[in-house]
This record gives C-alpha cells, sequence and structure tokens, in this order.
C-alpha cells in the first residue's frame, strides 16, 4: 500500500506536468518522448496473445496502452485504473464509451482490483517510495492478481538522477520474481535504459 506522503508527491510531480504541458499531453504522464511509451507498449504487447483475455491496465494514464493493443487484439477486455482524476478524465472521454473498456480511478496498490488475465504496469512502478520493499511487494501483488501473467517495465538507470523516479537492478528484480514463479523472462536492450519482464503461472 502506497502511503499518504508518497502518493501526494506522485499527484504534485503530475500537477506540475499538467500546469506546464497540459492535461491531455505525453509530457503530462511523464513521457519525454513519443517513442518512450511505443518501444514499451511493443514489447509489452508481446506477453501472450491478448485476444478474449481480461488485461488490467495499472497507472493507465490516458488509456494509450488499450489504444496500441486493441489494434492487435481487437478482441481483449480491458481494465484501466489511473489514481489521478484530471489524467483519468482523458481516458475516459476518448474511450468510455467502447463496450469492451472499463475505466475506475483509484490507487492499484490497494485492494479491490478486478482479477485478470493478464496485468500490465507501463511506467508505474518508476515512481521513488519510501518504502524500500515498495516495488516487491506491488509485484507480488499484480502478479497474484493475475490468472494467467504480469508483465512489467523498469528503469536499469537514471540519467540524470532526479530523486523522484527510481532505478532497479534487473537481477535483483528477476531474483525476486523467480521467488514467486519459475516463468520469467527479461526483456532488454529494446529502448534506452527500460527493461520488461514478464511472470507467468
Amino acid at each position: 500500500m502506497m502511503n499518504l506522503l508518497d502518493q501526494a508527491n506522485i499527484f504534485r510531480f503530475h500537477d506540475e506536468l499538467i500546469k506546464e504541458f497540459g492535461v491531455a499531453s505525453n509530457a503530462a504522464l511523464g513521457w519525454n518522448k513519443q517513442a518512450g511509451p511505443e518501444a514499451r507498449f511493443k514489447i509489452l504487447s508481446g506477453i501472450g496473445m491478448l485476444n478474449s483475455h481480461s488485461v488490467l491496465d495499472a497507472g493507465c494514464g490516458h488509456a494509450d496502452l488499450y489504444a496500441y493493443l486493441v489494434k492487435l487484439y481487437p478482441q481483449l477486455k480491458y481494465y484501466g485504473v489511473e489514481q489521478i482524476p484530471g489524467i483519468l478524465q482523458i481516458a475516459v472521454e476518448r474511450y468510455i464509451h467502447l463496450p469492451e473498456v472499463n475505466l475506475f480511478e483509484g490507487d492499484f496498490t490497494l485492494e479491490g482490483l478486478p482479477v485478470v488475465d493478464y496485468t500490465l504496469a507501463c511506467g508505474s512502478l518508476n515512481y521513488r517510495n519510501s518504502d524500500d520493499l515498495f516495488v516487491l511487494k506491488t509485484i507480488e501483488k499484480l502478479f497474484n492478481n493475475s490468472r494467467i501473467g504480469f508483465g512489467f517495465n523498469l528503469l536499469r538507470t537514471i540519467e540524470p538522477a532526479d530523486g523522484f523516479l527510481v532505478a532497479y537492478d534487473p537481477s535483483y528484480i528477476t531474483a525476486f520474481c523467480r521467488k514467486l514463479t519459475g516463468k520469467v523472462s527479461l526483456i532488454e536492450n529494446y529502448y534506452g535504459e527500460d527493461y520488461s519482464v514478464f511472470m507467468y503461472h
């Protein structure tokens, strides 16, 4: 569970970006280049054959991952959870009319998430937290919330270091993941310092 101070820091970070760039911009989500999310989406979309499966997007932002996935998997059932109301509202305006899309406001580290076939977390585990084990606890929670698999990305290093985002050694993360399941894949060398991990039941 994310404490109130950590949550407030995330809200403040995105509020400043929204004021500078506008709530509908990619920059409001913390993406500094369009190539970044596209490269990450491409990797995460390979976690499995998602047609006729349910997917939870943990920290969905504008639900841009849905727009990417549905081109590949038109029979996808999508759930998006986002804790920042202004950012979620953009996703609602774009996609809530679609019957296969379910969007809700909330903190994905809390209880009450829909149990789905797959969970994906794109960029949403990179925030610094006062609990050093936060990322591990969240990985375990989201993996256990998924019937088939969980995919996420993290940063190996951050240059320049900004104090707000945090990087993790891939070997540290995958060693933890292998305590939860023997079916772990590490994907590297696709975009900057980014790497992705897939975990399967």
